[in-house]
Parts: structure tokens; C-alpha cells; sequence
């Protein structure tokens, strides 16, 4: 038996292929585009961006696309444009990156947080409707760790009730359920395009939608550049505008500019053309892996179980992790032991937003009370012991290895120092 790298046992991985893991993929084509717009000044502009704008609109299947400088401004945009206000609640999954609720709470809203299914780690829809009260306006629906959230059950609910659905897409870019790419299901979808994510932008964000009036109103609160008389709300056919917005047109409603730099405009337009076939080269590395530690009893890596779907560019994409199966080791402790060999692991993911004090305590308005009950809403705030999938996730998800190109070599040295712990379990015991 192999000693294990923890134990001072020699790593599978001594030295990495850096190659693997490097992202974005940045050439002289993106180099190049992001110089014509410093050369040319017009980093503030908009021509560049609107031309972003309908090339992601025609990729993503949808009818409008608006730029924006990062996700957590596309989310704000969307629930201000659902009618999201004072006194008001939208529904969220507790695991996710705060960007996905914490806007509400600048909107004088609360939010009330739901469990998550175990095999997508996305919203769990038998725990959504109870959640529903008389201001309830929007649920919030994550695609987590690039797996699509069980999308038809959300939106019968949703539809059910009357409610907008605003999709947070920023781990899934490119990802399909059921024959429909990701950020066009739902009412209108927000993602963020920052360096770190698999479509990746420099640090930017944009919003999806084939609601005209949901795109207007996104518009209007951040974009006061495009609501002038001469652009007519950025289309040149529009006629469709509500009277609530005509007034206020040149300045923006929600007294922020949410203009994408344009420099960003241009590194997306270079990404966004090499994307399908870089996604494809990440799909056909990490199922070669998940395949590679298949047969290991309680690790497994986590993949979309419906048909007709798959993952886009797998970004922060996971495993679940048994600890019975695995002798009674922690997923911490595997983790660790992996690490050492020279894998990336980690346990976890997100912490639960459900029990953040944000979502508890903050006086965002300096108010003399929580923001989450200062304009009338009935009390939603969840302690722990409520949500219990979410919660009991660091000891039942890992972050898997997210490779950027194929090396078959390379993976299955990977492949190898997962092998090698589950091997050798005994020496973490």
C-alpha cells in the first residue's frame, strides 16, 4: 500500500501542467480588440457593447441582452425591473454566492430562502410554495456549480402564483436543460462575466430576457445613456414604453450607471466566438474524470441528470462526497489528503446565505431595525437546523478539479490521487 503525500507518502502530482488550469484563454485577438477601444477612447461608449449585446442575445437564444459592469448590477437591475420594492420578498435558494439575494435588501425587500436538491444543488421546488405570501414578487432560481436547477417544476409554481422568475446564470454560461440553453428560461436572467467565470469578460455582467418591458425597465434604472429621445430606449423600432418610465427618461431611475466598459464589450465579443468550442474541450475533460473516479463507492463528481442537458463550461463545478461509504472519513479530511497528492479539493461550497446576519440584522436604511422587517414584511429570517441539504454541504459536496483542456495524461494523474485516498483510508482514520 501507497503511503499517503499527508502522511509523507511521495504526491501523484508532483508538478503540475499549469496549462490545464489556466483561464480565460487570452489571445492576440483579445488583445488586439481591447487596444482598438483604448486607442480609440471610447472605453464609456456603447457601440462596442451593443454589438456584444445581440451577438450574446443571438448565442443564447433570446430576444434582448443588456450589458451591464457585473452580475450583482444585472441582478439588481432584474429585481428592481420585476417590481421587487419596500416591503417586499423574492425566494432564493441558501446556497449560492450572495450577489443572488443581497440586492433585494438595497430594494427595502427581505428574502426568504429555500432547501436545495442534492443531486443539481439548485432550488428544491417541493420547498418553494409554502414560501409564497401576499408580497412575494419574484423567485430567484440558481443554475450552481454549472448544473441546471430542475427548471419545469419551478416555473409551474411560479406561473401558478403569477410570479416573475429571474435566473442567476452565472456558473452555467452555455449550459442546456432539456434542449434550452441556460439563461433563457426563465422571465429574465442575470449573469456575471468576471475573469473568474468559464465566459469571462474582464469584469462585466448581462442580462437575457424576451420580456420587452422587463428589458425597458433595466434600461431605465441604470442605463440613463440609452433612454434619451434619440436612441428610443435603445431600439430603433420600440414602441413599446411604459408611461411610469417616459417621464424620468436621461437620467436613471435607480440613481446608478450600470454601463459596461467597453473594453470588457471587446474582450467578450472575442470570447464569446471561440466559447462553444472551448466549452467543448472542458465537457470531454471533466466527464473523462468524472468517469475516471465513477467507480470509487462514495465519491462521485456531480453531473446533470436530465436528458438533453448538459453542463456549458462546468464552472465551480462539484462532487458529492459519502462519508459512510468512505469509512467514516470527513469530507474535509478527504480533501486534505487529495489536496496533498497534488488534486484540487475542497469541501463545500458557498456558505449558507440563510444564516448570514445580513439577512438577519443589517439596518441598511438606518432604520432602528433589520431591513428585512422595516417596511412591513412578515418575518422570514431562518436559523440553523431550518434548511438542512444546505447546510449539511460541506460534508456532502467537493470542489472538483475544473479542467481547460483535454490532457488525457494529466487527468488521469488526477484520476490517479483520488484513487490513491480512497485507497488508503485507513491512513486518515
Amino acid at each position: 500500500m501507497a503511503v499517503l503525500a499527508i502522511n509523507g507518502g511521495k504526491p501523484v502530482i508532483e508538478k503540475e501542467n499549469e496549462k490545464l488550469f489556466h483561464w480565460p484563454i487570452v489571445t492576440q485577438e483579445d488583445i488586439q480588440a481591447v487596444t482598438e477601444v483604448l486607442e480609440a477612447g471610447s472605453m464609456s461608449g456603447s457601440d462596442i457593447t451593443k454589438q456584444f449585446e445581440k451577438e450574446y442575445a443571438a448565442w443564447n437564444g433570446t430576444k434582448y441582452a443588456l450589458g451591464t459592469c457585473n452580475g450583482t448590477a444585472a441582478l439588481l437591475a432584474a429585481m428592481w425591473a420585476c417590481g421587487v420594492g419596500a416591503g417586499d420578498e423574492v425566494i432564493a435558494p441558501a446556497l449560492t454566492y450572495w450577489a443572488t439575494a443581497l440586492p433585494a435588501i438595497s430594494l427595502g425587500a427581505s428574502v426568504n430562502f429555500t432547501d436545495i436538491q442534492p443531486d443539481t444543488l439548485g432550488m428544491d421546488p417541493e420547498d418553494i410554495e409554502h414560501r409564497i405570501g401576499p408580497r412575494t414578487k419574484a423567485i430567484i432560481v440558481v443554475n450552481y456549480a454549472a448544473l441546471p436547477a430542475d427548471w419545469d417544476p419551478i416555473m409551474a409554481i411560479a406561473r401558478k402564483h403569477n410570479l416573475y422568475v429571474i435566473e442567476d446564470n452565472s456558473h452555467a454560461h452555455g449550459a442546456i436543460y432539456k434542449g434550452r440553453m441556460c439563461g433563457s428560461i426563465a422571465d429574465i436572467s442575470a449573469a456575471s462575466l468576471m475573469s473568474g467565470k468559464s465566459l469571462a469578460a474582464g469584469e462585466a455582467g448581462m442580462i437575457t430576457t424576451d420580456n420587452r418591458v422587463l428589458y425597458e425597465r433595466c434600461i431605465a434604472f441604470g442605463h440613463y445613456e440609452r433612454t434619451g429621445m434619440p436612441s428610443n430606449y435603445n431600439l430603433v423600432d420600440a414602441q413599446v414604453h411604459e408611461e411610469d418610465l417616459l417621464p424620468f427618461r436621461g437620467m436613471p431611475m435607480g440613481g446608478v450607471k450600470h454601463r459596461m466598459n467597453q473594453t470588457c464589450a471587446a474582450m467578450g465579443r472575442v470570447q464569446l466566438k471561440y466559447y462553444p468550442e472551448r466549452i467543448a474541450e472542458i465537457d470531454k475533460a471533466m466527464n473523462y474524470f468524472c468517469d475516471g473516479i465513477e467507480h470509487i463507492p462514495g465519491v462521485k463528481g456531480l453531473r446533470t441528470k436530465f436528458e438533453n442537458s448538459t453542463q456549458g463550461g462546468w464552472y465551480a463545478c462539484k462532487g458529492s462526497y459519502n462519508a459512510e461509504a468512505m469509512k467514516g472519513v470527513s469530507c474535509a479530511k478527504f480533501c486534505e489528503a487529495v489536496m496533498a497528492e497534488g488534486c484540487t479539493a475542497r469541501p463545500g461550497g458557498n456558505m449558507p446565505m440563510h444564516l448570514h446576519k445580513v439577512f438577519h440584522d443589517l439596518d441598511f436604511f438606518r432604520q432602528g431595525k433589520p431591513t428585512v422587517l422595516a417596511f412591513g414584511q412578515r418575518d422570514v429570517r431562518q436559523g440553523a437546523g431550518t434548511l438542512p441539504v444546505t447546510e449539511n454541504t460541506p460534508d456532502t459536496i467537493w470542489s472538483l478539479p475544473w479542467f481547460k483542456h483535454f490532457d488525457k495524461a494529466a487527468i488521469d494523474l488526477h484520476i490517479a490521487a483520488v484513487e490513491k485516498v480512497a485507497a488508503n483510508l485507513d491512513e486518515l482514520i
